[in-house]
């Protein structure tokens, strides 16, 4: 089957640029825009702004990578600016009609709570899912798919393993992060989506299911979440 479509998702106002641009010399190839929680230290006074101003091109289908990160960024002041820019987006997206994508780390029940106190009407995708089994259910509730790549491939990755074999075939997709979380056998370097086939196997032996089943359930809950 392979690899069909792509989003290609920016972090910052130039990285946002570049995913529209690549989306439009591409068929098949779409953006999310937005300002990354580790990037809103570093925006510029008007960025936000012109992110919104990339939301009127058609292949943009998404606001994101935003969020919340607690690992790298621990004071108290840079956290407090990082939920106040998370909900802008949330409030953004909502204004647009369009899903996100979450970047959540070390950040689990503060994203929950933003989640709860401003709901996103089109839901969207907890990137690279990291939470329990146990809270996964919330997001699903909210609306949100849950993201599994590379890090499912690694012996020590318990929670998420736990978690996509917990959750409904209607409730996950399967994402790259490239060039991050490359799964193993090529763990440590460059990640690629041809890669993307032994996330997809691991997945389907979890569950017990053929690797087609996984293959069809992740590209059609892909379409449904993001309209395409």
């Amino acid at each position: 089957m392979g690899v069909k479509s792509f989003l290609v998702v920016g972090f910052d106002l130039k990285s946002s640029i570049d995913a529209v641009n690549i989306a439009n010399e591409f068929d098949n190839v779409y953006a999310a825009v937005g300002i990354h929680p580790s990037d809103v230290k570093k925006r510029g006074t008007n960025d936000l702004e012109e992110i919104e101003k990339l939301l009127s091109n058609k292949k943009v289908i998404a606001i994101g990578e935003i969020g919340l990160d607690y690992y790298w960024d621990k004071e108290e002041e840079i956290i407090k600016e990082q939920k106040e820019f998370f909900i802008k987006q949330i409030d953004l997206a909502n204004k647009y009609n369009l899903p996100i994508s979450i970047h959540c780390r070390d950040a689990i029940g503060d994203c929950l709570e933003i989640l709860k106190e401003h709901k996103v009407n089109r839901g969207g995708i907890m990137h690279c899912y990291a939470g329990s089994k146990e809270i996964a259910p919330e997001f699903i509730k909210l609306g949100f798919l849950l993201g599994f790549g590379g890090t499912i491939t690694f012996k020590n990755s318990v929670k998420p393993k736990e978690t996509v074999t917990s959750i409904s075939s209607s409730d996950y997709v399967l994402e790259t992060d490239a060039p991050y979380l490359t799964p193993v056998p090529y763990r440590g370097k460059p990640n690629h989506s041809k890669y993307l086939i032994y996330v997809t196997n691991q997945i389907a032996e979890l569950r017990g299911e053929p690797v087609d089943k996984v293959i069809l359930d992740t590209t059609n809950n892909f379409k449904r979440v993001f309209k395409i």
